[in-house]
């Protein structure tokens, strides 16, 4: 039974270090130390910069999507848009056509075959003038001053990658947005504080980032998370990585649960893959990233795991404790919950706190399929884009 006992306390301990202790720790170990202060200001000599967007069929969105960039405070002298169209089959070329004629520095790249957003961001890079790039999607719109909070902080030359804060506009109750929407803003502020202790953010959010040219590694084509294999690959070269709360831009992400389960059991599958890619950066050594690693990446994807063994070993336990016979009934009344919400949900009744629980185990649903899929091999990264409220 002791045997049993370990099991429980170390997957439970796990658990509550990875989702409450290491956010508690952060938050208060950061609020002694403040963001990079040696900044360019809007009136200096700023970088040229060069914007990388691959698109697929994004007619609903491409207009809206440079409209936004081209309001920027950001000098537009120094912007080069790179974008290549992934073999778009709507009227999103026909769209774009209409500012390539005017627009000095945009570039269209068609490609006639599907690639998928690696292979043709690896190829945008390979023809960016920049020194710092912008990686974002068609779906990220910008702010008056996205652009210039991504590229204030290369005035310090230790910091290579600078991360956006993408917010959620449309908050509606009988989906997921909302709980989507505050999993985003809690992400954001551990990775803010990630960067102040370390300069070791744990992966940008793909769609609003920024990074020095020179640390730009090429993601492997059969990768399926591109954005966290940059991030990795700056801090693995030593580079700084942070997050910049003030470079704020909006993502209109997908309201339906069986969307975002897709999604996330795709970026699983590449987390999985970037795991094996940069297993070294957990080793003791490499201190802070390795702690930061570990905390927020790596027992989130043993999650399921750790969450099987936790309720594993409390039945097992349960027969001659009390106190694990009550854990294993609330973790079986927990896991039920999400069950209950689905039923609601077909009734038209909506609990925004039991959808957070349901969404916590959607999560880890999704990464238990995802773990699968890895195992079973990644052989195509072409995507499909998640369904959209717009």
């Amino acid at each position: 039974m002791i045997f049993f006992a370990a099991i429980f306390w170390f997957s439970a301990i796990l658990l509550f270090h990875s989702y409450i202790f290491y956010p508690v720790l952060l938050k208060y170990f950061a609020s002694r130390k403040s963001q990079n202060l040696n900044v360019y200001l809007l009136e200096d000599d700023l970088p040229f910069i060069s914007i990388l967007l691959a698109v697929y069929n994004e007619e609903k969105v491409i207009q809206q999507k440079i409209e936004s960039t081209l309001q920027t405070s950001y000098p537009p002298e120094k912007i080069e848009w790179l974008i290549g169209l992934d073999k778009c089959s709507d009227r999103t070329a026909m769209i774009l056509r209409q500012y390539e004629n005017h627009l000095k520095h945009l570039k269209l790249i068609h490609f006639e075959e599907r690639m998928g957003k690696i292979a043709i961001i690896n190829q945008l890079a390979e023809e960016a003038k920049g020194e710092i790039f912008i990686f974002t999607d068609a779906n990220v719109f910008f702010t008056r001053e996205t652009l210039y909070n991504l590229v204030k902080h290369y005035k310090e030359q230790h910091i290579a990658l600078v991360a956006g804060n993408i917010l959620n506009p449309t908050i509606k109750s009988d989906g997921i947005s909302r709980q989507e929407s505050s999993y985003q803003i809690l992400e954001n502020r551990l990775k803010y504080n990630e960067g102040i202790l370390w300069g070791a953010m744990m992966g940008a959010f793909g769609g609003c980032y920024s990074m020095r040219k020179r640390f730009f590694l090429p993601t492997p084509v059969n990768f399926l998370v591109d954005d966290f294999y940059i991030t990795m690959g700056v801090i693995e070269q030593g580079g700084k990585a942070i997050n910049e709360l003030d470079a704020i831009c909006y993502e209109d992400v997908s309201n339906k649960i069986t969307e975002e389960f897709r999604r996330k059991t795709r970026i699983a599958a590449g987390n999985f893959q970037n795991f094996a890619r940069f297993i070294r950066l957990l080793s003791p050594y490499k201190g802070g990233v390795a702690f930061a690693f570990w905390s927020h990446k790596v027992l989130r994807w043993l999650g399921p795991l750790l969450l099987i063994l936790c309720y594993l070993s409390s039945f097992v336990l349960s027969s001659d404790h009390q106190f694990y016979r009550g854990c294993f009934w609330i973790q079986t009344f927990l896991f039920m919950l999400p069950v209950l919400d689905l039923v609601l949900r077909k009734l038209k009744i909506h609990f925004f706190g039991l959808r957070y629980i349901s969404h916590f185990y959607l999560m880890n649903l999704a990464l238990l399929t995802g773990f699968f899929k890895y195992l079973i091999g990644v052989k195509d990264n072409v995507w499909e884009p998640t369904e959209r409220n717009q």
